[in-house]
């Protein structure tokens, strides 16, 4: 696949499926053998452990958004510049629902292959977000 193309599969996973909590894209744009590690601490591996992360996330942020600010891509990597956003309703991080929206930003380096997101690896400002959710 070109770098463009990875762009856009990069694109539809967040804009279509964890925007749109649409799960069912997943079989679509993952790779069964998908390994996945989150902001939260959070590893998974395959497309049902990947599910079951991003399910505890909506739990925690019903509301989730991820915002795409910029991507680069060489070859079969993507990094993407994101914004994460959402209303801190469940637990997450060992800390009960607050009410708080929270607005944290991060990097997420995504590997294709086979036309499949092979790989996601996001770091973000997990220290911020703490501050957000845990401010008295």
């Amino acid at each position: 696949m070109t770098s463009e193309a990875n762009k856009a599969l990069v694109r539809r996973y967040y804009e279509e499926m964890w925007n749109r909590w649409d799960l069912s894209l997943a079989e679509e744009l993952l790779a069964p053998g998908l390994r996945f590690r989150g902001s939260l601490g959070t590893e998974a591996e395959g497309i049902r452990g990947f599910c079951r992360y991003a399910r505890g996330v909506w739990l925690g942020f019903p509301d989730f958004h991820n915002e795409v600010v910029e991507m680069a891509a060489e070859g079969d990597l993507v990094a993407a510049r994101m914004v994460f956003s959402g209303t801190h309703r469940g637990e997450v991080l060992g800390i009960g629902g607050t009410g708080r929206s929270v607005r944290y930003e991060g990097i997420a380096w995504i590997r294709i292959e086979g036309g499949l997101i092979a790989e996601v690896i996001v770091m973000a400002d997990r220290e911020g977000l703490l501050r957000q959710i845990s401010a008295a």
